[in-house]
């Protein structure tokens, strides 16, 4: 069961994480070009994408919780005792993620209060960005390729 979760954690990362760039491309993009926030495209796009980043943020969660790397590793060696790269996969990579995918949850409950496209986008850009930005900041890099 745990490998079937870190697989899932790991192929759906690349979607969410593909989805999410798109989102904040297509954000930035209607922002600078001045365009119409539209139900089809950009309403969907940005759901589709915070959707996605929850999913993620629920299997990881299970994960953290069943991995010997997550919570267990915390249990066993104690913050002191952990080396850098245990650290970063039971501290560091849970709780950046969990503050990206807050301010990407933010940055859609914002764009919902306003009326025009510009200040949609905007939300969307800067509180999605800040969520990209997080999430590639703690992704264990060594483990990806």
């Amino acid at each position: 069961m745990y490998e079937t979760i870190q697989m899932l954690h790991s192929y759906l990362a690349y979607v969410a994480l593909a989805i999410l760039i798109i989102a904040v491309i297509n954000a930035i993009s209607g922002l600078l070009s001045k365009r119409v926030f539209t139900m089809n495209k950009d309403l969907r796009l940005s759901l589709f994408a915070l959707i996605l980043c929850h999913i993620q943020l629920l299997v990881g969660l299970i994960l953290y919780f069943i991995s010997p790397s997550g919570f267990s590793a915390i249990q066993e060696f104690g913050m002191g005792g952990l080396t850098s790269a245990a650290r970063l996969l039971a501290v560091e990579h849970p709780f950046v993620n969990i503050l990206a995918i807050a301010s990407i949850t933010i940055g859609w409950s914002r764009h919902k209060k306003f009326v025009e496209g510009d200040k949609k986008f905007k939300s969307i850009a800067i509180f999605y960005g800040i969520g990209l930005i997080l999430i590639l900041s703690r992704i264990p890099w060594s483990q990806w390729f």
